[in-house]
């Protein structure tokens, strides 16, 4: 055999082989290992299938958006307004001044309001724990600082919800902050659901449940010496003031009263609550007797 013919028999045996060593190291590798010659980062299998997810594989589509709970009170600034410069005692005992600033989105104090319920701002005061609940009206002066004279008898963390509307929107706004309060703390534990609730001699009956994500009605009797209360006095511009809060994070809840105070005098006073969520919340109802204003409380857990 002549030796180009050799050399051209050499050449065509160490392609064969070549050949047969990139066939077996394809089958013989490891699954997501690159065989020889081939890009690491290549994902497409042998057969051309894309064995890579495809963009936007990761995220069905099709998939409903959570949208956020319809509460307020969960920070200190929405829509351009904000609360700030909070002041209060730091310690339990002591007299002082429990003050803040509402700022609107231009930068200036807000001064001009939206009357809500009797008042132009509500300040509702309450301990993380749920307790040591207040509801207050402080006054507002020419600087447009918002102050109210207090005294902690607890300490702890406290959360202030200023509750208002603005002029200029229409829409209320609650803003809060956090206040640290020194002094021998006493923790509270969590209460399990109390649909009865006993303060000043009266003794105040819940009826109803709510169901998360919509309004339900709640319904509250009066009553004292195991009579009922016919005297209820109209509390800012109803039957009673309620305030609800989700136990955890405190936020604070849409309640309006469904009765008309002028002719209403107990024993019941109804409510309807918006609960967005599954779980426990914390209920303060604020009514008047006599030119005195009491505080029932109460927990209760909406279904789902």
């Amino acid at each position: 055999m002549s030796v180009p013919v050799r050399l051209l028999a050499f050449t065509a045996a160490l392609a064969a082989v070549f050949v047969l060593a990139l066939v077996g190291a394809r089958t013989l590798l490891p699954t997501g290992q690159a065989a020889p010659g081939q890009n690491p980062t290549d994902t497409t299998h042998a057969d051309g299938d894309d064995m890579a997810p495809r963009h936007g594989d990761e995220h069905d589509s099709d998939q409903p958006t959570v949208a956020a709970d319809p509460v307020r009170g969960l920070a200190a600034a929405q829509d351009g307004y904000r609360l700030e410069a909070v002041t209060a005692p730091g310690r339990t005992n002591v007299d002082g001044t429990l003050a803040f600033r509402l700022v609107g989105p231009d930068g200036s104090p807000v001064s001009d309001y939206i009357t809500a319920h009797e008042k132009d701002l509500h300040l509702i005061v309450v301990r993380s724990d749920g307790t040591q609940f207040r509801h207050v009206h402080p006054r507002l002066d020419a600087a447009g600082t918002w102050s109210v004279p207090w005294r902690w008898l607890t300490a702890g963390s406290y959360r202030v919800f200023a509750d208002f509307v603005p002029a200029t929107t229409g829409k209320t706004l609650t803003l809060t902050s956090t206040v640290e309060v020194a002094g021998d703390l006493t923790p509270v534990p969590p209460s399990t659901d109390r649909a009865t609730s006993t303060v000043d001699g009266f003794i105040v009956t819940m009826a109803g449940v709510p169901a998360a994500g919509q309004s339900s009605e709640l319904t509250f009797t009066v009553t004292r010496y195991g009579q009922p209360v016919t005297t209820l006095q109209p509390y800012l511009g109803a039957a009673g003031h309620l305030v609800a809060l989700r136990a955890g994070d405190l936020a604070y809840l849409h309640v309006h009263p469904t009765n008309d105070p002028a002719g209403k005098s107990g024993p019941a006073v109804a409510f309807m609550a918006e609960t967005p969520t599954p779980g426990r919340y914390l209920l303060y109802l604020d009514f008047q007797v006599d030119g005195r204003v009491h505080t029932a409380t109460f927990t209760t857990t909406a279904t789902r």
